[in-house]
């Protein structure tokens, strides 16, 4: 389907990748991995004949399909959601688009006279998907104009018009970004069903290891490919270094012993004597190699004492309009504590967090904070650096030195090389950074204050694995507390110790435990209320048949007595359940054994209820 053949890309003396050959066949999902600032982007801008390489050539299949979404998509802002949905600009679409707007106006006359036409393309299977993918990511407001789209707006609505499209080919730049669980999920689902192939940049680790049957690393300027998923990546990438290291010190130990033939010079100079000092050459390239680890450096960036006193909210609440943000939140954080906040896009995740920094006001209650806390906040937004502006300048507009609470002293230039911007990149314009260069940056201005309370709204958003491995171990280690909404499922697992969820209507639960847990908890809840209502309906709609009416038996009044006795033991054993699953108090194996047993209980209950509705049926 796609084939590349020795792909070259430089920018001055920045060579991206060099002579990288790659394919992706029909049907397959491939994922592309490699730092920021490394191509990745870029790769994907030349496979789509926005940007040129240097050398080499790209291949599609005849007659195919491709399409990409890029980080930062662009919408006509004239444009109804609905209609950039459906702008493909062909026969079929501008149907369904027709179609969805009479619908929408309750326009009969319209829908009269598209009906057959629909028809007899046989349409309405494609209208079901368009309903279908435009729900499932949020986007139920489809007469909107796009004039006020946030940017995860505008990227979900690119996203929705690229599936509904159903290319041949898919490249996708960053598409779980401004996503929420459930959108994460059913897209997962959708990609995996689908028929069409996939060439897919991500730092979502679970999104990669669910999807992809192929992984392709931009390691070093070359392509290395290995065929699984990304955990089978991660194994097969730790030999192969390892391997590396290996050829690489047997090469420096041969090495030593052709030196010490060759400073011996040996008079008798034959074929092979020249063969073997010509070899030494390559051998010496060998031996020098070493690997650059590519990695942002946060040993030093520690937080400052953070005292007892950290951060109370007393019966909170906010609201717009009649949209509950926050109804009377309580919360004490503690020491180093360290919260997850998860709940659908539109929910106030973002808010809240103002709310705690005090970017916007409560209607209500209020916070108390301690004299010690230093907050840092990381917000979602890009951040608002002037484009016109050289990278040093952003942070010696703070600091030319930045001092370490433990009286280290490093220069402007020194912390952004910690941030992997070299000498030479300081110097370029901040418009020109990728978005996870931008990303790093900001990082860098949030971190230089050495706060003890970071609070992070979507942290992972454009950056590359490798920068969130580190992340990910300074949060863990770090020395203070830590506020963070995330959809990053792998990283909300290794970070946050418990979650603050947030149901809607200004109801925010505090889960005790990982996210994963919550995950588990969450659908085994959601089991039992749809088993909990089956049970419902099927008690309604329960007819015995018809008897004459009669006493009950001995036996059955003795059974339908003990039911009763049996039915009140279990509420009140579930309502006891309840109460601890919704305290916070239960961790790891009793959280577990209390979700299995609240499901037990529910099962008992509904096969006492019906026996009961027998016994009494008899009495009818």
């Amino acid at each position: 389907m796609l084939q590349v053949e020795n792909l070259t890309k430089s920018f001055g003396d920045l060579l991206l990748f060099d002579e990288v050959s790659f394919s992706v066949d029909d049907g397959e999902k491939v994922g592309l991995i490699a730092p920021n600032g490394t191509g990745k982007t870029t790769l994907l801008r030349i496979l789509m004949g926005d940007d040129v390489p240097d050398d080499g050539r790209i291949i599609f299949s005849k007659d195919m399909t491709v399409a990409y979404l890029p980080q930062r998509p662009e919408i006509l802002p004239e444009h109804t959601i609905l209609e950039a949905c459906l702008d493909n600009n062909d026969h079929q679409t501008e149907l369904i688009r027709r179609w969805k707007e009479a619908l929408q106006h309750n326009d009969n006359e319209a829908m009269t006279e598209l009906s057959p036409q629909i028809d007899s393309l046989n349409l309405w299977s494609f209208e079901h998907k368009v309903s279908e993918v435009l729900g499932k990511l949020g986007l139920v407001d489809i007469d909107r104009t796009c004039k006020s789209l946030s940017g995860g707006e505008t990227k979900r609505i690119a996203l929705a018009r690229l599936l509904i499209k159903e290319p041949n080919l898919l490249i996708l730049d960053e598409p779980t970004n401004h996503l929420d669980l459930d959108a994460i999920e059913w897209l997962e689902d959708y990609l995996t069903r689908s028929q069409m192939g996939l060439l897919l940049v991500t730092h979502d680790r679970y999104f990669l290891d669910r999807i992809c049957t192929r992984i392709i690393e931009i390691d070093q300027k070359k392509i290395y490919s290995y065929n699984g998923n990304y955990n089978y990546y991660l194994e097969k990438r730790d030999e192969r270094l390892s391997s590396q290291e290996q050829s690489v010190l047997k090469a420096k130990n041969l090495m030593r012993k052709e030196l010490d033939w060759i400073r011996r010079q040996p008079q008798a100079r034959g074929t092979k004597a020249k063969y073997r000092i010509d070899a030494f050459a390559e051998l010496k390239q060998k031996a020098s190699e070493k690997r650059q680890e590519v990695s942002i450096d946060l040993s030093n960036h520690t937080a400052t004492y953070i005292g007892k006193k950290i951060f109370e909210a007393y019966d909170v609440s906010k609201s717009f309009g009649n949209k509950k943000i926050v109804d009377r939140f309580n919360y004490i954080f503690a020491r180093y504590d360290k919260v997850g906040i998860v709940g659908p896009n539109g929910v106030g995740k973002s808010t809240f967090l103002k709310l705690l920094l005090g970017i916007e006001q409560p209607d209500s209650g209020y916070f108390e904070i301690g004299e010690t806390v230093r907050f840092g906040y990381y917000s979602q937004e890009m951040p608002p650096f002037d484009p016109q502006k050289r990278v040093i300048d952003i942070i010696t507009d703070i600091a030319d030195e930045i001092t370490y609470p433990g009286g280290q002293r490093i220069s402007a230039s020194q912390l952004l090389t910690r941030f992997l911007f070299e000498p030479d990149k300081q110097y370029n314009f901040v418009g020109k950074l990728s978005g996870g260069e931008m990303r790093r940056l900001y990082l860098c201005t949030v971190l230089i204050g050495a706060p003890n309370f970071l609070v992070l709204d979507e942290p992972t958003n454009d950056l590359d694995i490798v920068t969130l491995n580190v992340l990910e171990e300074y949060i863990s280690e770090f020395k203070g507390c830590v506020l963070i909404v995330s959809h990053d499922r792998y990283f909300m697992d290794k970070v946050a110790e418990h979650i603050f969820v947030f149901k809607g209507e200004g109801i925010i639960k505090d889960f005790p435990g990982s996210y994963s847990q919550w995950r588990i908890h969450d659908e085994f809840e959601t089991l039992e209320k749809s088993k909990a209502e089956a049970s419902i309906q099927t008690a309604k709609s329960y007819k015995p048949e018809r008897r004459e009416k009669k006493k009950l038996s001995y036996k059955e009044q003795k059974e339908y007595d003990a039911n009763n006795q049996q039915i009140k033991k279990l509420e009140i054993e579930k309502a006891d359940l309840e109460s601890k699953l919704s305290s916070g108090s239960l961790r790891g194996e009793a959280l577990m054994e209390a979700s299995t047993r609240i499901g037990e209980v529910n099962d008992e209950m509904d096969l006492l209820t019906l026996r009961q509705l027998e016994l009494e049926d008899t009495l009818s």
